[in-house]
């Protein structure tokens, strides 16, 4: 480096690798931060006054009865479930007050509703009737009965529309009347339908089909009938669902 004249140059001589700045770092990018910043901000606050006043005006809640009634389209105007056709998923007429088991099984009426109660077995009339081709299982199967206190009625074949017409181990046939006595019988075998035929009085019928083997013994059938009887828990209703 040249020294002036008249001055010593290792008085005056620069050491270092520092400059000094001729003026402040340029802050353009602290700028552009806090623009991003105030605007996010601002988002934010207008995003919170909406929902507030979505939920003072009650337009939330109108939301959600929407999105229920969507998804439940059975539902009418007032929000109620409609009604369906008597017998519509079926096909089969009503059955009529009096029938019998001798009606066809497509005829036999919905299924009994559930119960959470059953007589004692003496307080409880069933007709057993056999479906199937195999002789005696009828009355092998009333003896049975019998030993755990039921009182049998009639004891036979089945009517010939019902012949072979039960896939299942068994139907037990009753009334409304009946639905507690048929609960009963029903948990005695092992995949037993109770249906319901109309008849007016507490009698059961105890129909066997092909898949009847024996009857469940009895520490199974009293585990089955606690099973059946068991209430329904009621689901708990969650805000905001439907």
């Amino acid at each position: 480096m040249l020294t002036p004249q008249g001055l010593k140059g290792k008085q005056f001589r620069i050491t270092g690798t520092s400059y000094p700045r001729l003026g402040p770092p340029p802050r353009r990018r602290r700028r552009v931060l806090a623009v991003i910043g105030s605007v996010l901000a601002l988002a934010l606050i207008a995003l919170g006054g909406v929902q507030l006043v979505d939920i003072f005006t009650g337009k939330a809640k109108h939301g959600a009865t929407q999105a229920c009634a969507s998804a439940h389209p059975s539902a009418g105007a007032t929000g109620k479930p409609m009604a369906a056709p008597a017998n519509a998923a079926s096909g089969s007429a009503p059955a009529s007050p009096g029938a019998s088991a001798s009606a066809s099984p497509s005829a036999l009426g919905s299924p009994l509703p559930a119960v959470t109660a059953v007589p004692s077995p003496q307080a409880v009339t069933v007709n057993v009737l056999n479906s199937t081709d195999k002789a005696g299982l009828a009355a092998h199967t009333a003896d049975e009965l019998k030993k755990r206190g039921f009182i049998v009625g009639k004891v036979g074949n089945a009517p010939a529309t019902l012949q072979k017409k039960v896939p299942g181990s068994a139907e037990v046939v009753g009334g409304q009347s009946g639905a507690a006595a048929a609960a009963l019988l029903g948990a005695q075998v092992a995949g037993a339908a109770t249906l319901d035929d109309g008849r007016t009085d507490g009698s059961v019928d105890f129909v066997i089909g092909d898949g009847f083997t024996a009857l469940l013994d009895p520490n199974a059938a009293a585990a089955a009938l606690a099973d059946a009887t068991k209430p329904s828990p009621t689901p708990s209703q969650v805000p905001g669902s439907c």
